[in-house]
C-alpha cells in the first residue's frame, strides 16, 4: 500500500511540475509574458476584464508561445508513451518509437513534400500518411515471415526503415541545394519553430485516439510482459492487446513526428527514467512517462529557443542529453539490460 501511495504522489508531483514548467515557459524568450498578464489573457476569454496587457503580448501569446508550448507537451508526452508501450510489448528495453519505421516513413514523406510542394501543411500531411503507410507495410511483410511474429515484426521494421532512409537520401541528392535541401535537412533535425494552432488541430485527434487506449490498457501491458502463456491463463488475448497497443503507439508517433520532425531519444530514455521513479508497473509507469516526457521536451525546447541567438534543432539537443544519460543508466553498477 505504501508503494502505491508513493507512486501516486510521484505522478501527481510530475503533473504539478508540468504546470509550473508551462508557466515558466511563457516567461522565457524575446517577448516574455509575465504571470499576471498570462492569467489576464486567459481569464479575459471567460470573463470580461479591463485590458491591462498590450495587444502585442496577446498576439505573442496566442500565435507564437501557446501553440509551441502545447505542441512540445503533446509531442513529448506521445513519444514517451509510445516508447514505454513498445518496450512493454516487445519486452525489449531498447525499443523506441521508431522501431517499426514510423520515423523513417515520416522523414521520407516530409522530404518528398518539400521536394514536390514546399507547403508546410502538405509536409505535415505527407509525413503523417507515409509514417502510417510504413508501419502498415511492416505489418504486411511480418505476416509472411516464418517463426516468431515479434521477431519478424522487428526485422521487417529494420528493413523497411533502411529502405525509406535510402529513399530520403535520394531525395536529398536530387533536391535543390539552395532551397529544398536545407529545408529537408532542418526538418530531419527536429524543431517546433513555426508551430501553429492549425498543427495542434491536425494532430490532436490522432494523439487523443492513441493515448486514451494506452492509458486504459496499461494494466494489460503488465500481463504482456509476463509472456503469452501467462496472459492466456489470466484470460487476456495477448495477440489482440499487442496489436491494439502497437496501432495506438504508431498513431501517436506518426502524429508527433509529422509536426516536430525527427526527435530521437525521448521515447527511449524517458520511460527508463520513469521506471527509476515508479518501477515497472504500467499502472503508474504509463502516466508518469507521459508527464515526464512532456516536461522534458518542454524544457529542451526552452533551451533550444533561448540558449543562442539562433534556435538549436531539438534532435541535436535530445541526443546530447539523452545519449550520455542512457550510457550512465546502462553502465550503473547493479543494473542489467
Amino acid at each position: 500500500m505504501k508503494r502505491i501511495n508513493k507512486n501516486n504522489i510521484i505522478v501527481g508531483s510530475l503533473g504539478i511540475l508540468l504546470i509550473l514548467t508551462i508557466i515558466i515557459s511563457f516567461q522565457l524568450g524575446r517577448y516574455p509574458i509575465p504571470t499576471k498578464d498570462l492569467l489576464g489573457v486567459l481569464l479575459s476569454k471567460i470573463y470580461p476584464l479591463e485590458q491591462f496587457w498590450s495587444d502585442r503580448m496577446e498576439t505573442v501569446f496566442f500565435n507564437i508561445r501557446l501553440p509551441r508550448i502545447i505542441l512540445a507537451c503533446l509531442v513529448g508526452c506521445c513519444l514517451s508513451a509510445a516508447g514505454a508501450a513498445y518496450q512493454g510489448v516487445f519486452q525489449n528495453p531498447m525499443a523506441a518509437p521508431d522501431i517499426l519505421g514510423a520515423s523513417a516513413g515520416a522523414a521520407f514523406g516530409a522530404a518528398l513534400a518539400i521536394y514536390l510542394y514546399g507547403s508546410s501543411y502538405m509536409i505535415t500531411i505527407s509525413a503523417f500518411c507515409f509514417s502510417l503507410l510504413t508501419v502498415a507495410l511492416v505489418f504486411f511483410i511480418s505476416k509472411r515471415v516464418r517463426g516468431k511474429s515479434i521477431l519478424g515484426l522487428i526485422l521487417a521494421g529494420i528493413m523497411i526503415s533502411s529502405l525509406f532512409s535510402a529513399s530520403t537520401s535520394f531525395i536529398k541528392l536530387v533536391a535543390d541545394p539552395n532551397d529544398q535541401l536545407p529545408a529537408i535537412t532542418y526538418w530531419l533535425m527536429g524543431s517546433l519553430a513555426g508551430a501553429k494552432l492549425s498543427d495542434i488541430q491536425f494532430v490532436f485527434m490522432p494523439m487523443f485516439l492513441g493515448l486514451i487506449p494506452l492509458l486504459l490498457l496499461r494494466w494489460r501491458l503488465n500481463v504482456l510482459t509476463m509472456g503469452d502463456d501467462e496472459a492466456r491463463t489470466m484470460g487476456v488475448n495477448a495477440n489482440q492487446i499487442r496489436l491494439i497497443v502497437i496501432i495506438c503507439a504508431t498513431l501517436i508517433t506518426a502524429a508527433s513526428v509529422s509536426v516536430s520532425g525527427m526527435i530521437g531519444w525521448v521515447g527511449l530514455v524517458i520511460p527508463h527514467l520513469a521506471r527509476k521513479l515508479v518501477g515497472n508497473n504500467y499502472n503508474h509507469l504509463m502516466p508518469s512517462s507521459m508527464l515526464f516526457g512532456a516536461v522534458f521536451l518542454l524544457l529542451v525546447d526552452n533551451v533550444s529557443r533561448n540558449l543562442l541567438t539562433t534556435e538549436i534543432p531539438l534532435g541535436i539537443l535530445t541526443a546530447f542529453i539523452g545519449a550520455p544519460f542512457f550510457i550512465y543508466l546502462i553502465t550503473r553498477k547493479g543494473e542489467s539490460y
